[in-house]
């Protein structure tokens, strides 16, 4: 099995990729030989001490590869120990279905935190979002518990119901949440067209990213009727956890004409390596708003970097995960492999996002939901045309009239985008903005790229 190369956040999907957080033995210098082969000795003396004296009988090989799993999660977080069947489910994941509730986690505080839902699946139908904390399991505390334990917990066959006790901001009180589980199939890419603008919601960066990508911008561009009646594509990454390096930087070279991609570093020159971007923009240098949030993480903060230092986007939303690490998952004996962090990643302009995060060019929050009083009566308003005897206009042709009540149209969708989905409103109000500066000025941004 070869090497493979991930840009994902530190957590898993359940079902699939176990990291756990445990105290790993000591670690000597690696010149100070003999005290290396005392604490080895050390090991071989504590596992035969609980061989033979712990109250219950131990299976030896569990023991071990508790062992080692410890020795691998107190490097950092995404450093772990994947046991036959994790890495078969790893690899499963790539491909894009597996089964599961759909939710992307990592540990923090001892509670097990929601990095992002994933679209479609039953935790985000539930209602589960990016920064929640589970705090309980079927009524089962996971306080204490390391992250493996924890989604253990909440394995279970697809069709079986579990609850799960959520803490989250701006609620007073933990609350429950049931979800079914089911059997998670990715759809890598959405698209839609809203308005004159392309929007591309791009939910993970699996095998099925770039190919989704490669066929479905140019379909959406034919059903607006071509590039010339598109004013701009939107490029979701809110709640994409990430997934593969390689996928990140063949998203972000289809919208850029040059340069540098993104730059790996690690301690050995073979970890190192720098990405570039080739000829070929498939937006045809139309403008671009890139959307994060909290949950995008690692492969999402690669594309969001990239595009904003080339200044080929506009970064919208609030500020990404900070994942700024590369695991490379190297093959183990047993068909068992390791996840082992080998690089730091670096957007072109040279910064580091971890723990740091890519900051918008302009911050918009996403506002909760308002609850839609249905007792509260309409307030009807009256106009000029609503009055008993009013004067008509008859200045207008009638398709200068079907225009305007065309226009008007827009106008009330693009109000209910608004209370659907404010930052993508805001997204799309961007490109309607330069659009209406004309293609010069278009030019003039696509210019600043190169």
């Amino acid at each position: 099995m070869r090497n493979l190369f991930l840009a994902s956040v530190g957590g898993v999907i359940f079902g699939i990729l176990v990291a756990t957080q445990v105290t790993g033995p000591l670690i000597a210098q690696e010149n100070d030989k003999p005290t290396v082969y005392q604490q080895l000795d050390l090991f071989g003396d504590i596992f035969e001490r609980i061989r033979a004296q712990y109250v219950e009988e131990v299976d030896e090989g569990e023991l071990i590869e508790a062992a080692i799993d410890g020795m691998l999660t107190s490097l950092d977080p995404h450093s772990s120990y994947l046991s036959p069947e994790d890495a078969e489910a790893m690899r499963v994941q790539t491909k894009g279905e597996f089964g599961g509730l759909g939710i992307e986690v990592t540990q923090e505080d001892g509670f097990v935190k929601v990095v992002s839902p994933i679209d479609g699946t039953p935790a985000d139908e539930a209602g589960m979002q990016a920064g929640d904390f589970i705090t309980h399991v079927n009524g089962e505390s996971v306080l204490g518990l390391t992250l493996d334990e924890a989604v253990e917990m909440m394995r279970g066959p697809v069709g079986s119901e579990i609850v799960i006790t959520v803490v989250r901001e701006g609620e007073k009180e933990p609350f429950d949440v049931s979800i079914i589980r089911d059997t998670i199939k990715l759809t890598a890419v959405r698209s839609r067209i809203v308005g004159e603008t392309v929007v591309l919601r791009i939910t993970t960066f699996s095998d099925q990213t770039f190919p989704s990508l490669q066929e479905q911008l140019p379909e959406m561009v034919e059903e607006a009727g071509g590039m010339d009646a598109v004013n701009g594509f939107v490029i979701d990454l809110r709640n994409n956890p990430g997934g593969l390096l390689e996928q990140a930087v063949k998203v972000s070279d289809a919208f850029l004409e040059g340069g540098e991609i993104v730059s790996t570093r690690g301690r050995e020159l073979r970890d190192s390596g720098r990405f570039n971007a080739e000829s070929g923009d498939l937006a045809e240098g139309k403008p671009i708003v890139v959307l994060i949030n909290g949950g995008s993480a690692s492969a999402s903060e690669i594309v969001a970097g990239a595009l904003q230092d080339h200044r080929r986007a506009i970064v919208v939303g609030t500020k990404s995960f900070g994942k700024g690490s590369v695991q490379t998952v190297m093959p183990l004996r047993g068909e068992a492999a390791m996840r082992l962090t080998t690089a730091r990643y670096y957007t072109p302009s040279g910064r580091s996002i971890q723990a740091l995060g890519v900051s918008p060019d302009i911050i918009v929050q996403q506002p909760p939901r308002r609850e839609v009083d249905e007792e509260e009566p309409d307030q009807q308003r009256r106009f000029e045309a609503d009055l008993r005897g009013s004067l008509s206009n008859d200045s207008l042709s009638e398709d200068e009239r079907r225009q305007i009540e065309e226009d008007r149209l827009r106008a009330e969708e693009a109000a209910e985008l608004r209370d659907e989905d404010y930052q993508l409103a805001y997204a799309i109000d961007i490109l309607k903005g330069l659009s209406t500066l004309g293609p010069e000025y278009a030019a003039a941004l696509a210019r600043r790229s190169n």
